[in-house]
């Protein structure tokens, strides 16, 4: 199937919808998800939807806000509560099924009070392929998946956008904070906050694809292999102890295998 072909795939579905609610996070994939809406169905009759909880970074929420501006789409701002919720709190690998069920429950009835029947998310294709319990928990809602159901991939979707000059074309990954936590170490606000200055400071010094993954009092610094040297130059590297101390962190180290997307899944067993 063409691009082209699989672009009037997605317009052909999303039209009967009239309306629509996207759970929104400002990545590439709900971003592209907004704009297509936006084309096909008019801002006034999408709203984008954004899960606002101590798991999402604050420059990610800044991001989304400026997309829905951009877009001219309102967004709704929805509190979440996961860490309320044990089964979420004791980060076993099920975790992203907690969450995304808590999350998509809380939106979808948001977005309901708002006129809103129709929820969607921007799951793609590739998603498919990947250890990601939080799509169990979108597909027992019944939460619609627009870009996987017309078979677009993540380079697809970065095709997309950039035809569009969307800004998030080109924008690495960026799941959750809980998500750089090590399974079985319980999800706190605090460590959440952990991770998040640890990886704005990296930023900051100019590192832009980057996890920090919290082992507890030891922080484990991924980047692309190719930026590993840089990392660990004298100057660079005593700020980076410096700071990460600062947040409590006893340990830091940085993996010599480069940055890898959803590394912590590498324990698991296959399924």
């Amino acid at each position: 199937m063409t691009l082209q072909n699989k672009y009037e795939k997605l317009k052909k579905d999303l039209a009967p919808l009239q309306k629509l609610a996207v759970a929104f996070s400002g990545g590439t994939d709900s971003s592209f998800l907004l704009a297509a809406a936006v084309e096909i169905l008019g801002p006034q009759n999408v709203l984008a939807c954004i899960g606002i909880s101590s798991s999402l970074p604050q420059y990610q929420l800044n991001l989304a806000r400026q997309i829905a501006r951009h877009l001219g789409v309102r967004l709704l701002e929805v509190p979440l509560s996961e860490l309320d919720d044990p089964n979420y709190r004791a980060n076993q690998a099920d975790r992203c099924f907690h969450c995304k069920r808590h999350q998509m429950l809380t939106i979808r009835r948001q977005a309901a009070q708002e006129g809103f029947l129709h929820l969607a998310c921007g799951s793609n294709l590739d998603d498919r392929d990947d250890y990601r319990p939080g799509s169990e928990a979108v597909a027992a809602l019944g939460v619609l998946t627009p870009l996987a159901d017309a078979q677009l991939t993540k380079e697809d979707i970065r095709t997309l956008s950039r035809q569009r000059n969307l800004p998030t074309a080109e924008l690495p990954a960026s799941p959750c904070l809980a998500s750089r936590i090590a399974y079985g170490i319980e999800i706190t606000e605090d460590k959440l906050r952990q991770v998040e200055q640890a990886e704005d400071f990296l930023r900051t010094l100019g590192f832009g694809v980057l996890r920090v993954r919290h082992h507890g009092r030891l922080a484990r610094i991924e980047v692309p292999a190719g930026q590993i040297e840089t990392l660990t130059e004298e100057a660079c590297r005593r700020k980076i102890v410096d700071r990460f101390q600062s947040l409590g962190f006893q340990y830091i180290t940085v993996d010599l295998q480069g940055f890898r997307s959803g590394s912590l899944n590498e324990i698991l067993p296959e399924r």
